[in-house]
Protein backbone atom coordinates (compact mmCIF):
# COMPACT_ATOMS: atom_id res chain seq x y z
CA UNK A 1 0.00 0.00 0.00
CA UNK A 2 3.25 2.49 0.91
CA UNK A 3 4.51 1.57 -2.59
CA UNK A 4 0.95 2.67 -3.94
CA UNK A 5 1.23 6.32 -2.10
CA UNK A 6 4.62 6.62 -3.32
CA UNK A 7 3.49 5.58 -7.06
CA UNK A 8 0.78 8.38 -6.84
CA UNK A 9 3.41 10.85 -5.67
CA UNK A 10 5.14 11.21 -7.93
CA UNK A 11 2.85 10.31 -10.73
CA UNK A 12 4.39 13.16 -13.70
CA UNK A 13 1.47 13.90 -16.50
CA UNK A 14 2.05 14.31 -20.01
CA UNK A 15 1.04 17.39 -22.39
CA UNK A 16 -2.80 16.28 -23.51
CA UNK A 17 -3.54 13.99 -20.09
CA UNK A 18 -6.31 14.76 -17.98
CA UNK A 19 -6.23 15.49 -14.37
CA UNK A 20 -8.32 16.52 -11.28
CA UNK A 21 -7.36 19.19 -9.45
CA UNK A 22 -8.50 21.81 -6.72
CA UNK A 23 -8.80 25.63 -6.73
CA UNK A 24 -6.62 27.00 -4.03
CA UNK A 25 -6.15 30.60 -5.58
CA UNK A 26 -7.75 32.39 -7.32
CA UNK A 27 -5.44 35.71 -8.80
CA UNK A 28 -6.19 38.40 -11.22
CA UNK A 29 -5.20 36.57 -14.54
CA UNK A 30 -4.83 33.00 -13.66
CA UNK A 31 -5.86 30.15 -10.96
CA UNK A 32 -3.69 28.04 -8.80
CA UNK A 33 -4.37 24.38 -8.42
CA UNK A 34 -3.79 21.39 -6.59
CA UNK A 35 -3.15 18.32 -8.57
CA UNK A 36 -4.76 15.10 -7.34
CA UNK A 37 -1.69 12.05 -7.49
CA UNK A 38 1.10 14.86 -8.46
CA UNK A 39 3.60 17.16 -6.47
CA UNK A 40 3.63 19.91 -8.73
CA UNK A 41 1.18 22.40 -8.46
CA UNK A 42 -0.60 23.61 -11.62
CA UNK A 43 -1.76 27.16 -12.94
CA UNK A 44 -4.77 27.55 -15.56
CA UNK A 45 -4.15 31.02 -17.21
CA UNK A 46 -7.20 33.22 -17.94
CA UNK A 47 -7.63 32.61 -21.51
CA UNK A 48 -7.49 29.10 -20.92
CA UNK A 49 -10.33 28.93 -18.20
CA UNK A 50 -13.66 29.22 -20.97
CA UNK A 51 -14.15 29.04 -24.52
CA UNK A 52 -15.59 32.55 -23.69
CA UNK A 53 -13.96 35.97 -22.93
CA UNK A 54 -13.53 36.21 -19.21
CA UNK A 55 -12.68 39.68 -17.15
CA UNK A 56 -12.26 38.33 -13.93
CA UNK A 57 -11.07 34.65 -12.94
CA UNK A 58 -13.34 34.75 -10.51
CA UNK A 59 -16.18 34.82 -12.89
CA UNK A 60 -15.34 31.21 -13.89
CA UNK A 61 -13.91 29.47 -10.66
CA UNK A 62 -13.81 30.11 -6.86
CA UNK A 63 -11.67 28.56 -3.94
CA UNK A 64 -12.44 24.60 -3.50
CA UNK A 65 -14.40 24.06 -6.88
CA UNK A 66 -12.78 20.92 -8.42
CA UNK A 67 -12.44 20.69 -11.60
CA UNK A 68 -11.41 18.51 -14.65
CA UNK A 69 -8.32 19.82 -16.38
CA UNK A 70 -5.82 19.20 -19.80
CA UNK A 71 -2.53 19.48 -19.51
CA UNK A 72 -1.03 21.74 -22.16
CA UNK A 73 2.42 22.27 -20.81
CA UNK A 74 4.99 20.99 -18.17
CA UNK A 75 7.76 23.49 -16.55
CA UNK A 76 10.23 22.79 -13.97
CA UNK A 77 7.99 22.87 -11.10
CA UNK A 78 4.28 23.19 -12.45
CA UNK A 79 1.79 21.86 -14.86
CA UNK A 80 0.04 24.49 -17.58
CA UNK A 81 -3.38 23.60 -17.29
CA UNK A 82 -6.57 24.18 -19.42
CA UNK A 83 -9.89 24.00 -18.47
CA UNK A 84 -11.32 25.14 -21.97
CA UNK A 85 -10.03 22.27 -23.38
CA UNK A 86 -11.16 19.62 -21.26
CA UNK A 87 -14.37 21.00 -20.89
CA UNK A 88 -14.19 21.72 -24.85
CA UNK A 89 -13.16 17.58 -25.26
CA UNK A 90 -16.39 16.58 -23.66
CA UNK A 91 -18.82 19.04 -24.73
CA UNK A 92 -18.10 17.95 -28.38
CA UNK A 93 -18.86 14.33 -27.37
CA UNK A 94 -22.26 15.69 -25.91
CA UNK A 95 -23.16 18.23 -28.16
CA UNK A 96 -22.85 15.55 -31.51
CA UNK A 97 -25.40 13.44 -29.27
CA UNK A 98 -27.37 15.90 -29.14
CA UNK A 99 -27.13 17.22 -32.85
CA UNK A 100 -27.42 13.38 -33.70
CA UNK A 101 -30.96 12.96 -31.86
CA UNK A 102 -32.44 16.01 -32.42
CA UNK A 103 -32.42 16.71 -28.66
CA UNK A 104 -34.31 20.08 -27.25
CA UNK A 105 -32.00 21.49 -24.15
CA UNK A 106 -31.21 24.84 -22.31
CA UNK A 107 -28.69 27.29 -22.08
CA UNK A 108 -27.92 30.62 -20.70
CA UNK A 109 -27.49 33.52 -22.75
CA UNK A 110 -23.86 34.84 -21.77
CA UNK A 111 -22.82 37.53 -24.68
CA UNK A 112 -24.99 39.43 -27.22
CA UNK A 113 -22.78 40.09 -29.97
CA UNK A 114 -23.05 41.89 -33.12
CA UNK A 115 -25.26 39.46 -35.25
CA UNK A 116 -26.86 37.10 -32.61
CA UNK A 117 -26.19 35.49 -29.13
CA UNK A 118 -23.48 33.65 -27.52
CA UNK A 119 -23.81 30.67 -25.48
CA UNK A 120 -21.29 28.85 -23.13
CA UNK A 121 -21.45 24.87 -23.99
CA UNK A 122 -17.76 24.28 -22.74
CA UNK A 123 -17.42 24.91 -26.37
CA UNK A 124 -18.99 28.13 -27.93
CA UNK A 125 -22.37 28.34 -29.47
CA UNK A 126 -23.34 31.01 -31.70
CA UNK A 127 -26.87 31.83 -32.51
CA UNK A 128 -27.42 33.90 -35.44
CA UNK A 129 -29.99 36.88 -35.30
CA UNK A 130 -32.22 35.24 -38.00
CA UNK A 131 -32.39 31.85 -35.36
CA UNK A 132 -33.67 33.42 -32.42
CA UNK A 133 -37.39 34.09 -32.61
CA UNK A 134 -39.68 33.88 -35.05
CA UNK A 135 -40.42 37.18 -35.68
CA UNK A 136 -38.18 40.59 -36.16
CA UNK A 137 -36.04 41.53 -32.93
CA UNK A 138 -34.44 45.30 -33.15
CA UNK A 139 -32.42 44.74 -29.89
CA UNK A 140 -31.17 41.75 -28.33
CA UNK A 141 -29.70 43.50 -25.37
CA UNK A 142 -32.37 42.26 -22.93
CA UNK A 143 -31.41 38.38 -23.75
CA UNK A 144 -28.37 38.71 -21.52
CA UNK A 145 -28.21 36.33 -19.06
CA UNK A 146 -31.43 34.62 -20.19
CA UNK A 147 -31.90 31.39 -20.30
CA UNK A 148 -33.16 29.84 -23.28
CA UNK A 149 -34.14 26.39 -25.36
CA UNK A 150 -32.13 25.42 -28.50
CA UNK A 151 -31.63 22.81 -30.94
CA UNK A 152 -28.08 21.77 -32.39
CA UNK A 153 -28.79 23.04 -36.35
CA UNK A 154 -25.14 22.85 -37.58
CA UNK A 155 -21.91 21.36 -36.38
CA UNK A 156 -18.49 21.14 -37.07
CA UNK A 157 -15.66 20.33 -34.81
CA UNK A 158 -13.39 20.52 -37.02
CA UNK A 159 -13.96 23.99 -37.99
CA UNK A 160 -14.92 24.75 -34.12
CA UNK A 161 -18.51 25.38 -35.56
CA UNK A 162 -22.09 25.06 -33.33
CA UNK A 163 -25.02 26.74 -34.65
CA UNK A 164 -27.85 26.44 -32.73
CA UNK A 165 -31.46 28.03 -32.91
CA UNK A 166 -34.45 28.50 -30.46
CA UNK A 167 -36.46 29.73 -33.57
CA UNK A 168 -36.34 25.80 -34.45
CA UNK A 169 -37.72 24.93 -31.23
CA UNK A 170 -40.52 27.61 -31.90
CA UNK A 171 -41.29 25.85 -35.02
CA UNK A 172 -41.45 22.64 -33.30
CA UNK A 173 -43.28 23.51 -30.75
CA UNK A 174 -45.92 25.20 -33.40
CA UNK A 175 -46.15 21.87 -35.37
CA UNK A 176 -46.84 19.87 -32.58
CA UNK A 177 -49.62 22.29 -31.32
CA UNK A 178 -50.83 22.63 -34.87
CA UNK A 179 -51.60 18.98 -34.92
CA UNK A 180 -53.14 18.63 -31.53
CA UNK A 181 -55.71 21.81 -31.97
CA UNK A 182 -56.34 20.30 -35.76
CA UNK A 183 -57.27 16.67 -33.53
CA UNK A 184 -59.23 18.25 -31.10
CA UNK A 185 -61.26 20.97 -32.82
CA UNK A 186 -64.57 20.17 -34.44
CA UNK A 187 -67.42 22.27 -36.51
CA UNK A 188 -69.38 23.96 -34.48
CA UNK A 189 -67.08 25.26 -31.56
CA UNK A 190 -66.84 28.74 -30.83
CA UNK A 191 -63.31 29.80 -29.50
CA UNK A 192 -61.49 32.80 -28.23
CA UNK A 193 -58.70 33.97 -31.41
CA UNK A 194 -55.96 36.85 -31.97
CA UNK A 195 -56.31 38.22 -35.19
CA UNK A 196 -53.05 37.57 -37.21
CA UNK A 197 -53.25 39.02 -40.56
CA UNK A 198 -55.66 40.80 -42.92
CA UNK A 199 -56.08 40.14 -46.47
CA UNK A 200 -58.72 41.30 -49.15
CA UNK A 201 -60.69 38.17 -48.89
CA UNK A 202 -60.84 38.20 -45.09
CA UNK A 203 -58.28 37.49 -41.95
CA UNK A 204 -56.10 34.90 -40.60
CA UNK A 205 -57.28 34.35 -37.21
CA UNK A 206 -54.55 32.62 -34.37
CA UNK A 207 -57.07 30.05 -32.26
CA UNK A 208 -54.45 28.68 -30.22
CA UNK A 209 -50.86 27.68 -32.09
CA UNK A 210 -53.17 27.04 -35.82
CA UNK A 211 -54.34 29.84 -37.91
CA UNK A 212 -57.95 29.27 -39.26
CA UNK A 213 -59.41 32.18 -42.37
CA UNK A 214 -62.23 34.22 -41.61
CA UNK A 215 -63.93 34.89 -44.75
CA UNK A 216 -65.20 38.40 -45.36
CA UNK A 217 -68.39 37.37 -46.17
CA UNK A 218 -67.96 35.90 -42.00
CA UNK A 219 -66.80 39.00 -40.67
CA UNK A 220 -70.06 40.76 -39.94
CA UNK A 221 -73.58 40.52 -40.81
CA UNK A 222 -73.28 43.52 -42.54
CA UNK A 223 -71.78 44.02 -46.06
CA UNK A 224 -68.54 44.24 -45.59
CA UNK A 225 -66.28 46.54 -48.72
CA UNK A 226 -62.51 45.27 -46.71
CA UNK A 227 -61.69 42.95 -43.38
CA UNK A 228 -60.09 46.88 -41.75
CA UNK A 229 -63.27 48.33 -41.79
CA UNK A 230 -64.74 46.20 -38.99
CA UNK A 231 -61.40 44.75 -37.80
CA UNK A 232 -58.10 45.09 -36.63
CA UNK A 233 -54.61 43.18 -36.50
CA UNK A 234 -53.84 41.77 -33.23
CA UNK A 235 -57.43 42.16 -31.79
CA UNK A 236 -59.07 39.73 -29.61
CA UNK A 237 -62.18 37.71 -31.37
CA UNK A 238 -64.41 35.02 -30.42
CA UNK A 239 -65.01 33.19 -33.56
CA UNK A 240 -66.93 29.74 -34.78
CA UNK A 241 -65.39 26.62 -36.36
CA UNK A 242 -67.18 26.22 -39.50
CA UNK A 243 -65.38 23.18 -41.12
CA UNK A 244 -62.27 21.81 -40.52
CA UNK A 245 -60.09 20.16 -43.52
CA UNK A 246 -57.14 18.11 -41.10
CA UNK A 247 -55.64 16.85 -44.60
CA UNK A 248 -54.88 20.36 -46.02
CA UNK A 249 -54.65 21.48 -42.60
CA UNK A 250 -57.25 24.27 -43.37
CA UNK A 251 -60.07 25.85 -40.72
CA UNK A 252 -62.89 27.68 -41.93
CA UNK A 253 -63.74 30.15 -39.26
CA UNK A 254 -66.88 32.62 -38.93
CA UNK A 255 -66.99 35.92 -36.37
CA UNK A 256 -70.82 36.48 -38.04
CA UNK A 257 -71.96 33.27 -36.29
CA UNK A 258 -70.73 34.66 -32.79
CA UNK A 259 -72.25 37.97 -33.03
CA UNK A 260 -76.38 38.71 -32.24
CA UNK A 261 -77.96 38.43 -35.96
CA UNK A 262 -79.70 41.59 -37.57
CA UNK A 263 -83.36 40.27 -36.72
CA UNK A 264 -82.05 39.38 -32.84
CA UNK A 265 -84.88 41.21 -30.84
CA UNK A 266 -85.72 42.88 -33.73
CA UNK A 267 -89.25 43.14 -31.60
CA UNK A 268 -88.00 45.31 -29.19
CA UNK A 269 -86.17 47.05 -32.58
CA UNK A 270 -89.60 47.72 -34.39
CA UNK A 271 -92.45 47.08 -31.81
CA UNK A 272 -96.06 47.25 -33.89
CA UNK A 273 -96.94 50.51 -34.52
CA UNK A 274 -93.76 51.79 -34.48
CA UNK A 275 -92.67 54.60 -37.48
CA UNK A 276 -89.38 53.57 -39.18
CA UNK A 277 -87.18 55.26 -41.89
CA UNK A 278 -85.61 53.08 -44.19
CA UNK A 279 -84.68 52.48 -47.58
CA UNK A 280 -86.47 50.78 -50.55
CA UNK A 281 -84.42 47.49 -51.75
CA UNK A 282 -86.50 45.19 -53.80
CA UNK A 283 -89.47 46.18 -55.78
CA UNK A 284 -91.46 42.61 -56.74
CA UNK A 285 -94.88 42.72 -58.42
CA UNK A 286 -96.58 42.33 -55.10
CA UNK A 287 -94.80 45.06 -52.89
CA UNK A 288 -91.53 47.16 -51.89
CA UNK A 289 -88.83 45.52 -49.78
CA UNK A 290 -87.52 48.51 -47.27
CA UNK A 291 -84.73 47.72 -44.89
CA UNK A 292 -85.05 50.21 -41.47
CA UNK A 293 -82.03 48.10 -39.77
CA UNK A 294 -79.07 46.54 -41.32
CA UNK A 295 -79.62 43.34 -42.71
CA UNK A 296 -83.61 43.56 -42.04
CA UNK A 297 -85.68 44.06 -44.66
CA UNK A 298 -89.81 44.39 -44.16
CA UNK A 299 -92.14 44.13 -46.86
CA UNK A 300 -94.60 46.84 -47.89
CA UNK A 301 -97.36 44.79 -49.34
CA UNK A 302 -98.43 46.96 -52.55
CA UNK A 303 -101.80 47.38 -51.02
CA UNK A 304 -99.99 49.36 -47.92
CA UNK A 305 -98.25 51.59 -50.55
CA UNK A 306 -100.63 54.19 -51.43
CA UNK A 307 -104.48 54.72 -50.88
CA UNK A 308 -104.72 55.11 -54.54
CA UNK A 309 -105.03 52.11 -56.52
CA UNK A 310 -101.67 51.34 -58.20
CA UNK A 311 -100.45 48.38 -60.94
CA UNK A 312 -97.73 48.09 -59.79
CA UNK A 313 -94.98 49.61 -56.88
CA UNK A 314 -92.75 51.11 -59.68
CA UNK A 315 -95.39 53.30 -60.59
CA UNK A 316 -94.78 55.76 -57.32
CA UNK A 317 -91.53 54.27 -55.46
CA UNK A 318 -87.64 53.16 -56.97
CA UNK A 319 -84.89 51.05 -55.62
CA UNK A 320 -82.98 53.31 -53.41
CA UNK A 321 -85.70 55.57 -51.81
CA UNK A 322 -85.97 56.45 -48.85
CA UNK A 323 -89.54 56.38 -46.84
CA UNK A 324 -91.24 56.35 -43.12
CA UNK A 325 -92.90 53.56 -42.69
CA UNK A 326 -94.81 51.53 -40.34
CA UNK A 327 -94.75 48.39 -38.42
CA UNK A 328 -98.26 46.53 -38.86
CA UNK A 329 -96.63 43.13 -37.69
CA UNK A 330 -93.52 41.73 -36.78
CA UNK A 331 -92.50 37.69 -36.34
CA UNK A 332 -88.93 36.90 -34.87
CA UNK A 333 -89.05 33.39 -35.20
CA UNK A 334 -89.73 33.86 -38.78
CA UNK A 335 -87.76 37.52 -39.34
CA UNK A 336 -90.86 38.46 -41.44
CA UNK A 337 -91.47 42.53 -40.81
CA UNK A 338 -94.76 43.40 -42.36
CA UNK A 339 -94.68 47.60 -42.92
CA UNK A 340 -97.37 50.24 -44.20
CA UNK A 341 -96.33 53.88 -46.19
CA UNK A 342 -100.21 54.73 -46.54
CA UNK A 343 -100.61 56.69 -43.73
CA UNK A 344 -97.77 59.08 -44.22
CA UNK A 345 -99.29 59.75 -47.17
CA UNK A 346 -102.21 60.64 -45.76
CA UNK A 347 -100.84 62.40 -44.06
CA UNK A 348 -98.95 64.21 -46.64
CA UNK A 349 -102.34 65.07 -48.34
CA UNK A 350 -103.99 66.59 -44.97
CA UNK A 351 -100.77 68.68 -44.53
CA UNK A 352 -101.44 70.28 -48.35
CA UNK A 353 -104.82 70.82 -47.26
CA UNK A 354 -104.22 72.25 -44.55
CA UNK A 355 -101.79 74.68 -45.89
CA UNK A 356 -104.05 76.05 -48.85
CA UNK A 357 -107.02 76.28 -46.66
CA UNK A 358 -105.95 79.44 -45.17
CA UNK A 359 -105.35 80.68 -48.77
CA UNK A 360 -108.82 80.23 -50.11
CA UNK A 361 -110.53 81.84 -46.78
CA UNK A 362 -107.78 84.67 -47.05
CA UNK A 363 -109.35 84.95 -50.89
CA UNK A 364 -112.54 84.63 -50.07
CA UNK A 365 -112.45 86.95 -47.17
CA UNK A 366 -110.50 89.85 -49.57
CA UNK A 367 -113.17 89.87 -52.60
CA UNK A 368 -115.97 90.43 -49.75
CA UNK A 369 -113.86 93.44 -48.74
CA UNK A 370 -112.83 94.40 -51.94
CA UNK A 371 -116.68 94.17 -52.69
CA UNK A 372 -118.19 96.39 -49.78
CA UNK A 373 -115.30 98.61 -50.79
CA UNK A 374 -117.20 99.35 -53.97
CA UNK A 375 -120.70 99.18 -52.49
CA UNK A 376 -119.31 102.30 -50.39
CA UNK A 377 -117.98 104.13 -53.27
CA UNK A 378 -120.99 103.82 -55.64
CA UNK A 379 -123.40 105.35 -52.76
CA UNK A 380 -121.10 108.14 -52.58
CA UNK A 381 -121.70 108.75 -55.61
Amino acid sequence: MTEDMNQTEVNNYEVGDKVQATVVKVEEKQVQVEIEGSKKDGIIPISELSSLHVEKATDVVKEGDKLELQVTKEEDDLYVLSKRKADAEKAWEEMTSRFENGEVFEAEVKEVVKGGLVVDLGIRGFIPASLVEDHYVEDFEDYKGKTMSFKIVELEQDKNRLILSHRAVIDMQKSENKKKVLSEIEAGDVLEGKVQRLTDFGAFVDIGGVDGLVHISQLSHEHVEKPSDVIQEGQDVKVKVLSVDRDSERISLSIKETLPGPWSDIAEKAPIGAELTGTVKRLVSYGAFVEVFPGVEGLVHISQISNKHIGTPHEVLQEGQEVKVKVLDVNEQENRLSLSMKQFEDQSQQANESYSMPEESTGFQLGEMIGDKLKGLKREE
